[in-house]
C-alpha cells in the first residue's frame, strides 16, 4: 500500500527498495539541485562557510535518520511491535528530509509572502503546498506525476493537511499596494487545484481523512491545521532541531550574536531557578565550546546539542485516529522542547528579524513581486517558451507564473530582473 506510485515503472529484473527509488528521484530532481542557489536565512554570497537550503535539507534528513535510528532503539520490535513497524525506514525518512523545502521560492520565507501576494487573488501561494505539487504534478520524471513518489513519501511532505480556501481568511490581508508584506503571510495549506493528488495520497484513510483535514480558526488570521503524519511530526522535529541548533552555528561562526547575547538570552533562561532544564548542567562547558572562535570546538558543542535533542525524542499517541500512522507522533520531551524554542527565538531575534537581514529579504521580496507583476502583464513576451505554452493550455492560469518564479535561484530572478529593469543589463546573448 505505501509504496504505491500513481504509475509503477516497469519491472527491470532489479527490486530496488521504493523508498530508496524516492529518495534517487528527489536528489537527482532539478528542484533539489537549485536548492543550492536558495537562501536559507543569510543572503547568497555573503560567506561560503553559512548554510543555504540545499545543505539545510541534507541536515534535516541525516537528523530525521538519527532520529527514527534512535526510536527504533527506544521502542525494540519485542516490547513495542507496532510502534517499531511503523518508524520510517532511512530511506523513507531520508527522502521526506531531502524534498521538504523544493518548493520553497527564491529569496527565502520573504520570496514566499512576496508571491502569496502575488496570487493573493488566485488561490495563494505556500512553500509546503509547492513542495507537494513539485512532486505530484511539475518534476520531470514523469509526464503527469512529477517525481511519481510513494504514497507514504508523499504523506510525509504534507506538512500542512488543509485546502487553502478552507484556512485562508482574506480579511487579514491589507491592501497597500506591496509596500509592507507583513499581513500576506500565507496560511500553511495544501492548494486546491491539487485535490486529485491529495486524495490519492489519503485514500488508505477514508475513517480519518475528514478529521486529518481539519484546522482550527484563529481571530483576526488564518486558521491553523491540526494535525500531520506520524513521519511528518518526525520531519518536522528534525527541521525545528537543524534551525535552532545549526542556524545557530552559522550566526556564531559568523559573529552575528555574542556570548554576552548568548548569556543574557539563553543562559540565564535555562539556568533560571524556577525551572529545570537538562541543559542546565552543562550550559557552561557549552558556552565555552560554542565561543571559543575555533571551528573543531564550536562542532563538538553543536554535535553535543544534536545529540541531547535527538536522545529526547519519544513516540506518544493522540488517541484522535483509527490508523496509528496518524495517531502516532514523534514529539520532544516537554523541557527539551522548550530548551529548542529558547534556541529558535534567539536565531529569530538576533539573526533573522534584524534589519541587516530583513533589508535584504525586503528587497528580495519586491523583486519577486515587480517580476511577477511584469510577466504576468506580458506573459508571450516575458515568459520562457515552455512555461508560455503551458500558460495558454490552462487558460491563462497565473499558477504557471507562480510555478515558475517560484523554481528559480536567487540569482537567477536576481539577474532576471536586472535584465528586464536595468537599462544597462541584458543582451539577446543572455543565457538564464
Amino acid at each position: 500500500m505505501w509504496d504505491k506510485r500513481f504509475k509503477q515503472a516497469a519491472d527491470s529484473g532489479f527490486n530496488r527498495n521504493e523508498f530508496s527509488r524516492d529518495r534517487a528521484r528527489i536528489i537527482h530532481s532539478a528542484s533539489f539541485r537549485r536548492l543550492q542557489g536558495k537562501t536559507q536565512v543569510l543572503g547568497l554570497g555573503e560567506s561560503d562557510f553559512y548554510r543555504t537550503r540545499l545543505t539545510h535539507s541534507l541536515e534535516v534528513a541525516q537528523l530525521g535518520s538519527g532520529i527514527a535510528e534512535f526510536l527504533k532503539t527506544k521502542y525494540p520490535e519485542n516490547e513495542h511491535p507496532e510502534i517499531f513497524n511503523l518508524i520510517p525506514e532511512q530511506n523513507l525518512i531520508e527522502s521526506i528530509g531531502l524534498a521538504h523545502d523544493i518548493g520553497h521560492p527564491p529569496f527565502g520565507h520573504g520570496g514566499e509572502v512576496a508571491l502569496n501576494y502575488s496570487m493573493r487573488n488566485d488561490a495563494g501561494f505556500e512553500g509546503n503546498a509547492q513542495t507537494l505539487r513539485i512532486c505530484t504534478k511539475l518534476g520531470e520524471y514523469s509526464e503527469e506525476e512529477g517525481l511519481n513518489l510513494t504514497r507514504r513519501t508523499l504523506l510525509g511532505l504534507i506538512k500542512y493537511p488543509a485546502f487553502h480556501n478552507d484556512v485562508v481568511n482574506k480579511a487579514f490581508y491589507t491592501e497597500n499596494g506591496g509596500i509592507n508584506l507583513d499581513a500576506f503571510k500565507p496560511p500553511k495549506c495544501i492548494y486546491d487545484c491539487d485535490k486529485e493528488q491529495v486524495e490519492w495520497i489519503l485514500q488508505p484513510f477514508t475513517n480519518d481523512r475528514e478529521k486529518f483535514m481539519s484546522s482550527t480558526p484563529k481571530t483576526g488570521k488564518h486558521a491553523k491545521p491540526i494535525y500531520k503524519s506520524f513521519d511528518s511530526s518526525i520531519m518536522e522535529l528534525a527541521d525545528d532541531i537543524a534551525y535552532g541548533v545549526h542556524d545557530l552555528e552559522d550566526a556564531i561562526a559568523l559573529r552575528l550574536v555574542d556570548e554576552s547575547m548568548w548569556r543574557r538570552e539563553v543562559v540565564a533562561k535555562l539556568t533560571d531557578s524556577l525551572n529545570v532544564y537538562p541543559l542546565a548542567t552543562d550550559i557552561e562547558q557549552l558556552t565555552k565550546l560554542l565561543f571559543s572562535g575555533e571551528n573543531k570546538t564550536r562542532k563538538q558543542a553543536i554535535s553535543q546539542l544534536v545529540n541531547h535533542f535527538i536522545t529526547n525524542t519519544k513516540v506518544c499517541s493522540l488517541d484522535a485516529f483509527s490508523h496509528k500512522l496518524l495517531d502516532y507522533q514523534g514529539v520532544l520531551s516537554t523541557k527539551a522542547r522548550e530548551e529548542l524554542d529558547i534556541f529558535q527565538e534567539f536565531v529569530r531575534e538576533n539573526v533573522i528579524y534584524t534589519p541587516e537581514v530583513q533589508t535584504l529579504e525586503y528587497k528580495g521580496q519586491q523583486m519577486i513581486m515587480k517580476l511577477f507583476d511584469v510577466i504576468s502583464n506580458n506573459p508571450k513576451r516575458l515568459l520562457p517558451k515552455k512555461y508560455y505554452q503551458m500558460y495558454i493550455e490552462q487558460n491563462n492560469n497565473l499558477r504557471v507564473i507562480s510555478d515558475y518564479l517560484a523554481g528559480t535561484t536567487d540569482d537567477y530572478a536576481t539577474r532576471l530582473y536586472h535584465k528586464i529593469f536595468t537599462p544597462s543589463s541584458g543582451s539577446i546573448f543572455d543565457r538564464l
